[in-house]
């Protein structure tokens, strides 16, 4: 046994007022009881208990050492009750870390329903489009939608992440709309400045391998939610995500096209530290938007349009 076992057994003699006492509680021999409190006292280079063939006292040293050691041993177990108690019920601050628009799209409407389920925790949200270093940053939790190659780091996805090309109807009735890829070299495209793929895109028909288009315009942004106000207000046509503008199109602000081409997709990842045990703050965040997206979400619902 360490000698955190050697101590318990000392204080367990010590309670129960002998060797032959405290073996009986331990289920342990006499003997085995014996060596552990004289291997103790040998460590410490103290006599703790007086023994006599009647009874056995504490030393002054040794009493001294019982009164410290039975406050430690009792931290001890209250500390591990409390992991016990945290591992059951979330409570604490839950730090996600998520790119712009997702978080103001998607999560900050979410928080106040999420937090009605789990009032012992609170939220500190910071938004970023940059890919951030989960660790570094002391985030328990950031939304990631990209491919992953982060092995240091635990991944859950919680839904897919599908793209459309779209403008609104102002702008597409003025410069027309694309019916092949190609078309594209017509139009103000508005990229975006984080994607290495912002200036290529891949588009491919059912059943045929996929081909590249070079795009250009005269405007790039680097948040979405600046880049969908720009369409809103006849700016040009871009490819974004459905989870930025899926409600747009649903409701008639803005139009798909270049519907029957294939494009690629990606996924939604709730990605966190590696760790022996996954926090419960973290866990019921994880589940939460699992539920809320799911495999079918609701900004995907009704978005093909082309006319």
């Amino acid at each position: 046994m360490d000698s955190l076992s050697d101590i318990a057994v000392f204080i367990q003699v010590v309670d129960s007022g002998s060797f032959t006492a405290a073996a009986e509680r331990l289920s342990l021999s006499k003997s085995v009881i014996s060596k552990y409190v004289t291997r103790l006292e040998d460590r410490l280079g103290a006599r703790l208990l007086n023994r006599t063939t009647r009874k056995l006292s504490l030393t002054e040293v040794g009493r001294a050492f019982y009164e410290r050691s039975e406050r430690g041993l009792q931290e001890i177990a209250e500390a591990e009750a409390e992991v016990s108690r945290l591992q059951g019920e979330p409570r604490g601050t839950l730090r996600i870390n998520a790119p712009m628009s997702f978080g103001v799209l998607h999560i900050a409407p979410v928080l106040s329903e999420f937090l009605e389920r789990y009032p012992q925790l609170t939220v500190d949200m910071n938004l970023d489009d940059r890919k951030v270093d989960v660790i570094e940053g002391g985030f328990d939790v950031s939304v990631r939608i990209s491919d992953l190659g982060d092995s240091s780091l635990v991944a859950r996805r919680i839904g897919p992440c599908r793209h459309v090309v779209v403008a609104s109807p102002a702008y597409l009735k003025r410069y027309g709309i694309p019916r092949t890829p190609e078309d594209l070299e017509d139009h103000n495209v508005i990229t975006y400045q984080y994607k290495d793929s912002a200036k290529e895109w891949e588009f491919r028909l059912p059943g045929q391998k996929p081909s590249m288009v070079s795009v250009s315009g005269s405007i790039q942004m680097n948040n979405s939610l600046a880049l969908r106000e720009a369409l809103l207000n006849d700016a040009g046509i871009t490819r974004t995500p459905t989870f930025v503008v899926g409600r747009d199109i649903q409701e008639g602000r803005l139009q798909s096209v270049l519907t029957n081409y294939e494009l690629p997709e990606i996924s939604i990842y709730l990605v966190f530290p590696q760790r022996k045990y996954l926090s419960p703050k973290v866990r019921v965040f994880v589940e939460f938007m699992r539920e809320y997206i799911s495999d079918t979400p609701s900004w995907d619902q009704k978005t093909k349009v082309d006319r």
